[in-house]
Order: C-alpha cells, then structure tokens, then sequence
C-alpha cells in the first residue's frame, strides 16, 4: 500500500485480477476492523480494513487479507450476513449470484472448514440480494425474471413474490423482519409484508426505467432510487410521487446509496463506459454535487463515524478523502472531515 498526495487516490491496493463487485459488511465484525469482501472472475477475496479514525495507530488505512476462495464463475452480486464475526472463533457467512441465475451461500472458519450450498429457483440474471439483517437466517433476491424469492439457509425457497417487470434492488428493514422493499425496473417501489405476503405500500417514480433504488436505514421513512439521468427522494409517510427529483448525470444514472453514517448524503452513479459514468456524492439541503470520482461501478457506504465508499473495476483498491465544503455549521464540519471514501478505480 502507497501514499499519494494527489486527488485520487489517496491510498492503493493492488488485486491480482479483475475486481467486479465489492462490499463492506454492513455489520460490526466483533473487532476494531471492518470486513471487506470482493469478487472477480472466479474467486471472492475477504479481508479487513482499519482507518485511522478508528484506530490512531494506523496511518491512513490498513488492509489484511483473510482468505480467498474459489468461485465457479463470474461473481454479479455479493450480501454479507450478520452472523460474520472475527472475534472469539472466527465465522464468515456471505452469499453470492453469478450469471448461471444460481445463488451461492458460502459458510467458513476462515481455516479449515468451508461449504458451499448453491440455491436454484431463478430463470434470469439476478440483479440484487441481500440478508435479513436482525438474525441472518433468511435471503432475499430480485431477479429479471420478474421475482423476488425469500431463501432460507437450507436453499429452501420460502416465500416468492410476482413483481410486475424485473425485479432491481431489495432491502430488508433493519429491525422488522417482515418488512422488505423491492425496486421495480417499471418505475414502482413496493413494500411487503412478508407475513401476508402483500404489498402494503407502494412508490411511483414517474419515470423509467428505474436502475437502482435503496432505502435509508438510519431514517426509514427515506427511500431514494435514480431513474434516467435523475436521483429521486421520497418521505413515505408524505406522498407516494417523490418530494424531490433533480438530474444528476448527462447520461444514465445507474446506482443510488444512502451514506450509512448520515441520512442527508448519498451518492449516485452514471452507467459504467458511458460519457459521464462517475461516482456524484450528494448532500441534501445543498444544490451542488459534493464531490465527483470518474469511472465508478458500484457504490457501498461503510456503517462508521465516518462514511465509506466503494466501486468496482480493475485490479486496485483506491483510497481518497471528501472534500469538507459542503458542512454547514463547526460540529457537522468536523464530522464531514472524519468521512473517507475508498474506491475501486477503474
């Protein structure tokens, strides 16, 4: 790992193959260090990451390697499950798709033990998954075959929910497991009742197709989705049109993130080869775009003091810092200043 003083990257590690999707675990580790994990080809590679903000020893950020496992093919998609811990006896749980329409979950000790249980049910590419996040004992996945299917972890299909067009981002509430919200590619996002497997609520972006949707988290009445060249923002006890819709690239808008460390700042991306396919972080309350990273794939917020952002592509790991302009007030600067990104630059 190297410093740079120039704008991007502040810090770099190299991959040896092509890295195409990455994720922080969205849950505490047990330990100071937050597990990473990214897949490329045929492998997913799991390791830790410090920043110095969380510990004053580590100069920047440190990256360890834990293992690497094989993977049959391509890995599309990546979710973590609570159940991943580095303290006492270490236990690593992550499920994967590729583009075989098969889902992977993938159970190890981080020495000896590992096992893989491949879950079929899918006839299209899987575009989105994620695990129940209280317990982690059950995985939801949207595909374009026009599902959404809840796994438990014997690769049983429990539950599966007819959607009305491809099914493209899904989240689970953070502490009502019958909660779950599916981002149709139509333009609908819709909340279900898993119990009585029924909508309950649904949300109109006014436009297709919707590309990525996500909901906040830290403030749940907060759902924001990038549909064409727009972000979208809806307070769902308000309305279900959107309360605020602005165009954030030239091109095709393809992911939206809520920061997991502040419910005012998310980021966007345009579409990976397009014109203007950057990462664009944004600050509501603030007209202009807080900071602009080209040629990013993929984006994760990493639940700290500070915020966290990933994206995928090539064979590095970049490390930068967001610029503070956007703080309005002393304490919110100084919170701005603790917030990291790390990339994955193309």
């Amino acid at each position: 790992m190297q410093a740079d003083t120039s704008r991007v990257p502040t810090y770099t590690v190299s991959c040896e193959d092509y890295v195409h999707v990455v994720e922080f675990s969205p849950f505490s580790s047990g330990t100071p260090s937050s597990l990473l994990a990214y897949g490329g080809n045929q492998y997913v590679v799991v390791a830790t990451c410090l920043f110095q903000e969380e510990d004053l020893e580590v100069e920047g950020v440190e990256f360890n390697v834990l293992r690497a496992f094989h993977h049959e093919l391509r890995v599309d998609a990546l979710a973590w499950s609570p159940e991943s811990r580095l303290d006492r006896l270490p236990f690593i749980r992550f499920c994967t798709a590729a583009a075989d329409r098969k889902l992977r979950l993938l159970t190890s000790d981080l020495r000896d033990k590992h096992e893989v249980k491949v879950m079929e049910g899918h006839t299209s590419y899987i575009n989105h998954l994620v695990f129940e996040p209280t317990e982690g004992k059950q995985i939801a996945s949207v595909s374009d075959d026009h599902t959404c299917r809840v796994w438990d972890l014997d690769g049983n299909e429990n539950i599966t929910l007819r959607l009305r067009s491809p099914g493209i981002s899904v989240c689970w509430h953070p502490e009502e497991a019958f909660k779950l919200m599916v981002a149709e590619k139509k333009g609908t996002v819709r909340f279900y009742d898993l119990l009585a497997q029924q909508a309950i609520l649904s949300l109109d972006c006014g436009q297709s197709p919707l590309m990525s949707a996500d909901w906040c988290l830290s403030n749940t009445i907060k759902v924001g989705a990038v549909a064409g060249s727009n972000w979208l923002i809806w307070d769902i006890t308000r309305s279900s049109y959107p309360q605020e819709k602005r165009p954030a690239h030239i091109d095709k808008a393809r992911l939206f993130k809520w920061s997991r460390a502040n419910e005012n700042l998310f980021a966007t991306t345009g579409c990976p080869g397009k014109i203007c396919s950057q990462l664009l972080i944004h600050h509501l309350g603030h007209p202009q775009v807080s900071e602009t990273v080209y040629a990013a794939r993929s984006v994760f917020w990493l639940m700290t003091s500070h915020a966290t952002v990933l994206t995928a592509g090539d064979h590095r790991l970049c490390y930068r810092g967001i610029r503070p302009q956007l703080a309005p007030d002393p304490p919110a600067l100084r919170a701005w200043r603790r917030q990291e990104t790390l990339l994955l630059d193309d």
